[in-house]
């Protein structure tokens, strides 16, 4: 991954941001739910909010990653952290 050296946040290159919708509804859920909570999300709070199925958030967090949006430190419960900016990210639906 490149990273702009001039950036003093995470951001990834623009063109190296690319999410579906969905994708994009997960990332808006985990910066909200930090903002309001002051800590990241758990799976159960995913699976809740987008009343899905535990491989279901799971496979998502994974091609989050793959994909540099996130990180997370496995086996770490509310690990997750934005790669990207808020400017970055969609609206929350």
């Amino acid at each position: 991954m490149l990273f702009d050296h001039m950036k003093t946040d995470l951001s990834i290159d623009e063109e190296e941001k690319s999410y579906t919708e969905k994708q994009g509804q997960y990332l808006a859920f985990i910066f909200y739910y930090t903002k309001i909570n002051g800590v990241p999300p758990a799976q159960i709070d995913l699976q809740r909010y987008f009343a899905v199925t535990p491989p279901t958030i799971h496979q998502m967090i994974l091609q989050l990653e793959k994909k540099g949006l996130i990180s997370r430190t496995p086996n770490t419960a509310r690990s997750l952290k934005l790669r990207i900016s808020e400017e970055q990210l969609p609206r929350l639906k």
